[in-house]
């Protein structure tokens, strides 16, 4: 009952912070960037995200100092504490990115090419930092696994926030893809208080599903990066270590094949995927077949 409070604290929180922040946010010649329609829209509106998502886990660790908990409610507040600060590393590279970020270079062999040649992109120092936070957030979550435990866990955590930097190329499909993730993490079985942590974080993404279907604001690196963290720490607390390697083999694979395949490809020519993608957006957006 409190990681679904959680998940709704968080889409209040967010919610609430885009109304008051939107205007500022679409103002902000830094921040503009065309979308696939052709709407300049505000990009790293997912700085809402992050602070959702700060706020609600201050205010829950002060109520947790006041009032006095339990084992079970100490557990569960530094779960929130970690993912709290999982979101703020993951939101740092992901603004960086969004911000300066090369447009021309793609996917890990374009970075890595860039690398070879001298060049050192966001994309390569987002490949490094991130796994170095999904290290520090593997370690946190399970102390004392050892150092098989933490690079299972720190790769789930780095890969699966990629991921969903992956599906973030439409209106609400990164939120709507992380959010199904977050379904499964739930369906896995874990304690209440393991999924209060990344349920509020999934939970500050859906309060900015409305604003980011309707194509008024781009959720960015900004915002994904720490939505898919979210769920691979989700994955990290659910799973022992066979379903984590499982785990780590299928988002690793994915990112991979995303170097070959196109996501929106596949979901443009799978019905139900397509019917889930266009789902409460705008109108030309769900006449079109496929993307640009």
């Amino acid at each position: 009952m409190i990681a679904l409070a959680a998940l709704a604290a968080g889409a209040a929180a967010s919610a609430l912070l885009w109304w008051c922040l939107w205007r500022t946010l679409a103002t902000a010649e830094v921040l503009e960037r065309t979308n696939l329609h052709g709407r300049s829209l505000p990009v790293a509106s997912g700085i809402v995200v992050v602070l959702a998502v700060v706020g609600a886990a201050t205010l829950y660790r002060l109520v947790e100092r006041v009032g006095g908990v339990s084992a079970t409610e100490a557990q569960r507040g530094e779960t929130v504490g970690v993912l709290a600060a999982t979101t703020l590393g993951f939101a740092f590279l992901g603004l960086v990115d969004d911000l300066i970020g090369a447009v021309a270079t793609k996917g890990f062999g374009g970075h890595l090419r860039a690398l070879a040649h001298g060049d050192l992109t966001t994309g390569v120092v987002k490949l490094a930092w991130g796994g170095l936070v999904g290290l520090l957030t593997a370690a946190a979550l399970v102390p004392g696994g050892g150092f098989g435990a933490m690079l299972r866990g720190g790769l789930l955590v780095a890969a699966t926030a990629n991921l969903a930097n992956l599906f973030d190329r439409a209106p609400g499909r990164a939120i709507k893809a992380t959010a199904a993730g977050a379904l499964l993490v739930a369906c896995l079985g874990a304690p209440a208080w393991a999924l209060t942590g990344p349920l509020l974080v999934v939970g500050a993404g859906l309060g900015l599903v409305v604003a980011d279907l309707r194509e008024r604001c781009m959720l960015g690196d900004t915002g994904a990066n720490p939505l898919g963290a979210a769920v691979g720490a989700g994955l990290v607390l659910s799973l022992g270590a066979r379903g984590q390697t499982v785990a780590v083999a299928v988002v690793v694979a994915l990112n991979l094949l995303s170097e070959r395949v196109s996501f929106t490809r596949v979901i443009d020519r799978t019905p139900p995927l397509r019917w889930l993608d266009r789902l409460g957006t705008l109108p030309e957006r769900r006449r079109a077949r496929s993307a640009p």
